[in-house]
């Protein structure tokens, strides 16, 4: 089998799941996007897919300017 990824992605009350090149439905929390997320790779990680899901962290003014 082979992988199943799942991104999460988005801002501000507009969070999708992006999967296969796809990201159709929209959510209104990261939080909400994350359990559909986890819901669908579930499934794929039952049928023998390897199973990988990225969340965006929280990224604040202090971050961006130490990040340089």
């Amino acid at each position: 089998m082979g992988l199943a990824s799942y991104e999460i992605v988005g801002d501000a009350g507009e969070w999708r799941v992006s999967h296969d090149g796809k990201a159709e439905n929209v959510y209104q929390t990261k939080e909400a996007a994350f359990e559909a997320a986890v819901a669908a790779a579930s499934l794929a990680l039952r049928q023998g897919h390897e199973v990988r899901v990225t969340a965006p962290g929280r990224t604040t003014a202090t971050v961006t300017e130490n990040a340089g």
